[in-house]
């Protein structure tokens, strides 16, 4: 409850509280300096705050004027095809053809530019430059009297647009091919430019809010080029594994994303409806995986997805309900072969890449140690050499009380609802993990932790395990493969045990039966099989250098995204 000090000084104007700085009280008792204090900062803040509002709304205002004064509203958004003769050339292609131009040299080409401004100067009022950005490429447009008075322009003309150009408008620029005295490449304008859409609001120089940048990604992009540049590494890296997958001959499909029921993986889904199926529940699909074999069991050898998944489970710097992933599966292809594409698809992404680096110039990821072969470390025997002691027989009825001796022994925190699954995750997190600095398969996992995949007795330590590997960089898992299960009598024993596990973690779709429909695909026939998934934004995040997921979503993470829907 505020005092009597802090509620007559809610009274008194703002400008007497900024004469009540903290400083200056001395004439009142400890408690009251206290309320003085708070009501000044307060004060401060939300002056700041209102200042700032008004500074956007006076140079908004002020913006509508300037350009009412250079033509009217419905001129300031034409459509192309008033500006369309000669035909829009993009700056890459104006660079590429026009490079050969010595300095002082003009082409007697006539050529139109469209870009965004970056700068605007003039040298007296004759002489205006416009820096203009088309995609990664900018190039200068001089735009000078002599050469722009016979299309009817003036002094007036020029200074007019000096003014009134700034840093985000778009303009379309008629001139010839030029290189200047002093060897920059630019378009020597003939006509005065046009103004094809103007930015109303000033862009700023940077912007580094959190909040701010993810509730208005549009202008995060326009101040910061990193947050474009990583789109463009995105966009690289899936049209790559595209490249790649399509040259082994697989053949890209589309699977259900609304489902009956929600298998593949162990997560929790998403639960909707749909209108048309009252009563009928559906999951958004956490994984493609039970589909895509379906593909190979009805006579597809090769096939694959890159697409949206959803998983309704945390978000953190590394994880995100709705993410992209890339599942193949291949008939014939063991877990070597599995391995070797994976180091195969990554220093093809990483040439893929190469070309564009010049012009990625805001991030810095640095370069990937991609020479084969890559690292191996089998899961039992590192984790037993890392630990100085053998790991209990995994199957044995003990197995789970074993485990829990051991992180006693060892003191390590144990994870929530201790599932033998889960210790045995948790220790790979602790010993196996870090280990993995540069490109590392862990392979051979104890057959808890994979129920889809096919199992076997390791010869050396007698345990029985999965014919799978997992690739780790910087340690952080990339991709994760195995030898399918296609025994359907083996599929049913191993859904079973997943089945009671998650009935005490509580992990999984929720399903309290195993996927019959599943199992009756099997017994038409599933060859052997390799199966691989690979989250395709850790992907980017890789080779971008971008430390957290949402930054390279084109949106941010879902709350940044429910933070837009709500404002």
């Amino acid at each position: 409850m505020l005092g009597p000090v802090s509620r007559s000084m809610s009274t008194v104007s703002q400008n007497a509280v900024r004469r009540l700085r903290p400083y200056l009280f001395h004439g009142f008792k400890q408690s009251q300096r206290i309320a003085c204090a708070r009501t000044f900062t307060r004060s401060s803040v939300v002056s700041q705050v209102e200042a700032s509002k008004n500074v956007i709304t006076h140079d908004y205002e002020k913006r509508l004027a300037q350009l009412d004064g250079y033509k009217p509203r419905d001129e300031w958004y034409p459509r192309l095809a008033l500006h369309s003769h000669p035909e829009r050339m993009p700056v890459a292609s104006f660079q590429q053809e026009y490079g050969r131009l010595g300095n002082d040299e003009t082409c007697d080409d006539t050529r139109r530019i469209t870009g965004k401004v970056q700068s605007v100067r003039s040298a007296g009022s004759k002489l205006v430059f416009l820096d203009v950005k088309d995609g990664d490429h900018t190039l200068q447009v001089v735009v000078q009297l002599k050469h722009v008075e016979a299309s009817g322009s003036s002094v007036a003309d020029l200074k007019t647009l000096a003014k009134v150009a700034r840093k985000g408008d778009w303009f379309s620029s008629v001139g010839r091919p030029h290189r200047t005295a002093r060897g920059q490449l630019s378009l020597l304008a003939t006509e005065l430019p046009v103004l094809m859409s103007p930015s109303l609001h000033q862009i700023p120089e940077t912007l580094d809010d959190p909040e701010t940048r993810a509730l208005h990604r549009h202008v995060d992009m326009l101040a910061n080029p990193a947050a474009v540049q990583t789109l463009r590494v995105r966009h690289i890296v899936e049209r790559a594994i595209h490249d790649f997958l399509d040259s082994k001959d697989f053949v890209k499909v589309n699977t259900p994303i609304l489902q009956a029921g929600a298998g593949g993986a162990v997560a929790r889904p998403f639960e909707t409806e749909a209108t048309e199926m009252e009563g009928q529940p559906l999951n958004l699909r956490i994984a493609p995986e039970l589909w895509l074999k379906r593909l190979i069991v009805g006579g597809m050898d090769r096939v694959y997805e890159l697409g949206p998944v959803f998983r309704n489970e945390g978000v953190d710097a590394t994880h995100n309900p709705e993410f992209t992933i890339c599942e193949f599966y291949a008939a014939q292809a063991s877990l070597t072969d599995l391995m070797r594409w994976t180091e195969s698809l990554l220093r093809h992404i990483q040439r893929a890449l190469d070309p564009h680096l010049a012009n990625l110039t805001a991030l810095t990821s640095e370069p990937l140690a991609l020479s084969s072969p890559f690292q191996t470390l089998e899961f039992i025997p590192s984790l037993e050499s890392a630990l100085s002691r053998p790991l209990p027989p995994l199957t044995s009825p003990t197995a789970h009380s074993d485990l829990l001796s051991l992180f006693s022994a060892l003191s390590l925190p144990l994870p929530s609802k201790p599932t033998l699954p889960r210790l045995l995750d948790a220790l790979a997190a602790t010993y196996l993990e870090p280990l993995c600095t540069n490109p590392t398969f862990i392979t051979n996992h104890p057959a808890a932790l994979s129920p889809l995949s096919k199992h076997y007795t390791c010869p050396s330590t007698g345990q029985l395990i999965s014919a799978r590997a997992e690739l780790f960089i910087a340690s952080r898992e990339i991709a994760n493969m195995y030898e399918e299960e296609n025994s359907p009598f083996a599929q049913r024993a191993k859904f079973e045990a997943q089945l009671a596990f998650q009935a005490v973690d509580g992990e999984g779709d929720g399903r309290k039966t195993v996927d019959e429909s599943y199992l009756q695909a099997l017994e038409w026939g599933l060859p052997p099989t390799g199966g691989w998934g690979c989250g395709v934004d850790r992907l980017v995040m890789l080779f971008s250098g971008r430390g957290r997921l949402g930054d390279v979503l084109a949106f941010g993470g879902l709350r940044n995204v429910v933070g837009v829907g709500r404002r």
